[in-house]
């Protein structure tokens, strides 16, 4: 057996170092987002304007820089995994969301020009279905049990 470096085995083979990358399933990028934004819940993050009433020509290159959507671009796990943008089409697909789902996170009719990481980790907790429950709802459980 031949030893070779790396840069030859490169040459010779075409070695792709990002091979083999572990794929994240849906709840997974989901979670990793959640994490992403709960980790500066009182970040301030620009929502995006109608998305409900966009084309969807427009609606999927609609972004906007600090935007919950910019927050998990700006992670390099989870452009390791795919996500190769900041935009809504490239976020609905990446994280497999409906429009309604991804409207809820992050449109402005919700919240106005701005959203909280918090909030916006809220709604995607929702869509994960791992919602932390309000106080009521532990008041609720711990009388009714």
């Amino acid at each position: 057996m031949k030893h070779q470096t790396l840069e030859q085995l490169q040459a010779i083979a075409g070695i792709d170092q990002a091979f083999p990358q572990r794929l994240m399933s849906r709840n997974e990028r989901l979670t990793r987002w959640v994490e992403l934004l709960e980790a500066s819940p009182h970040r301030r993050l620009a929502t995006l304007y109608q998305t409900e009433h966009q084309p969807t020509s427009i609606l999927s290159r609609l972004r906007s820089d600090n935007s919950p959507i910019s927050v998990a671009f700006e992670d390099p796990i989870l452009r390791t995994s795919g996500l190769e943008g900041d935009t809504y089409g490239e976020a609905k697909t990446f994280f497999g969301l409906t429009d309604g789902e991804l409207h809820n996170v992050l449109c402005y009719c919700h919240f106005g020009a701005t959203v909280s990481a918090a909030t916006a980790a809220h709604y995607v907790r929702g869509i994960l279905g791992t919602e932390k429950p309000t106080l009521f709802a532990r008041l609720r459980a711990l009388f009714m049990s």
